[in-house]
């Protein structure tokens, strides 16, 4: 995960999804992972042992993961120096490398991880160069990344953030021949937590909920004046990472196709762009992911809050 979530009017995506899985029954948390994207690694890092501190998760080690995408290894960022201020009253991350953390984990349990990409990936596509096997232990890969069936609105941002961030890792995963199913703006886009949703959360009686509603309001207030053109409902905000986990134990909120999928890669003006070929012709290509094409926002919403109004 990229987390940002260190002030109101920040990200709450990664937060959330990160809250959504702790809260599902469902889901066993065995590692936390931090990667550039949305913030530098070491904000990332902060952060979440930062929200695993007001979550109340515990014995799940958290491991820093790529400072800089693949072909950028020069290009890293550093954080804030009130985020680095924070550094002493959170957990501190346990030592060690992201990647070889995701192989190690997932080779000792064969089948039975389920790897959770919330961010660019950076680490996913190291762990399966360090160890190629992963793609046939690994129980399945689940990516909140791209779009499929459209195009980005912001020429400077060609493709969906966390694989324009970094195509050339998505291209490897998407190369691995390891299952994987993606959650991408074609369906999270449709997903949406309201100022109505915010105002329950705040109402909540529990540590975190009120918390979840405020920063909700806050991140509303920020796409409202970042993207004053937008003709999005200007009082929500998309749910993207929280529907990728979403989709671990309740699969029918979205309904997946196979698709074969490639990535315009590279520093020219189409970068981090999807090809999707649909294979609906006589000789289709054969696919390499699923994707989703369609989702139940109700079914989302009901399944969110129900957990989150309790935490």
């Amino acid at each position: 995960m990229d987390l940002a979530m260190g002030a109101p009017g920040s990200d709450i995506d990664d937060g959330f999804a990160l809250a959504l899985a702790h809260a599902d029954p469902g889901i066993e948390l065995e590692l936390l992972t931090t990667v550039n994207g949305n913030t530098d690694v070491e904000s990332a890092t902060i952060l979440t042992g930062e929200l695993v501190q007001r979550l109340g998760i515990k014995d799940v080690p958290i491991i820093k993961g790529a400072a800089a995408a693949l072909t950028r290894p020069g290009v890293v960022r550093v954080p804030a120096d009130h985020v680095t201020a924070r550094r002493d009253r959170v957990p501190a991350a346990t030592p060690g490398y992201a990647a070889a953390a995701i192989a190690e984990l997932i080779m000792a349990n064969p089948g039975e991880i389920t790897l959770v990409a919330i961010g660019p990936l950076t680490n996913v596509a190291a762990a399966l160069n360090l160890e190629p096997r992963l793609a046939s232990t690994v129980k399945e890969i689940v990516i909140m990344g791209g779009i499929f069936f459209g195009t980005m609105t912001d020429r400077s941002l060609p493709g969906e953030f966390n694989v324009w961030m970094d195509p050339e890792a998505a291209q490897a995963v998407l190369r691995s021949g390891a299952p994987q199913r993606w959650v991408g703006l074609d369906v999270t886009m449709q997903v949406r937590l309201t100022r109505e949703h915010a105002a329950q959360m705040l109402a909540a009686e529990t540590p975190f909920a009120p918390f979840a509603g405020e920063f909700t309001i806050a991140w509303i207030d920020y796409l409202k004046q970042r993207y004053p053109g937008s003709a999005i409902d200007a009082d929500s905000c998309a749910m993207h990472d929280p529907l990728a986990v979403a989709v671990l134990t309740h699969p029918e909120i979205c309904e997946f196709r196979e698709v074969a999928v490639s990535i315009i890669t590279g520093e020219g003006e189409a970068r981090g762009v999807m090809i999707t070929d649909r294979r609906e012709g006589q000789d289709p290509p054969p696919a390499n992911c699923r994707v989703a094409v369609g989702v139940n926002p109700g079914a989302f919403t009901d399944h969110f809050m129900g957990l989150i109004k309790d935490l």
